[in-house]
């Protein structure tokens, strides 16, 4: 059996990364990843993407199963506030060669 996994990454201002997790939860994530960071930005350059640019960040790593990774990135737009000014900007790449998620598969899915 193959399952097709995606990382979503989710960048937002320190102190959301609950707020993140919490969205994903409820749209079918079993866990994730928060690392602490620091943002950086240009000279003069006030935002990125529309957002302005905080220094202290919080970066939520996500694996999810490919067909679960819209609707957990769905919600974790409107349930975090990603689309309020400052919140952070979210966005998943395709994993390949994934090993020990096995908590990741359901029974029913096997």
């Amino acid at each position: 059996m193959t399952i097709d996994y995606h990382l979503i990454l989710t960048v937002v201002n320190s102190g959301y990364a609950e707020a993140v997790m919490q969205a994903a939860r409820r749209a079918g994530a079993r866990g994730g990843t928060i690392i602490s960071a620091r943002g950086t930005k240009a000279q003069g350059e006030a935002d990125f993407l529309g957002i302005p640019i905080q220094p202290e960040k919080d970066i939520v790593l996500i694996l999810s199963a490919a067909q679960t990774c819209s609707a957990i990135m769905s919600e974790i737009a409107t349930g975090a506030g990603l689309n309020t000014e400052g919140r952070g900007f979210s966005f998943a790449l395709p994993a390949t060669d994934v090993t020990g998620v096995l908590n990741l598969i359901d029974e029913k899915d096997a």
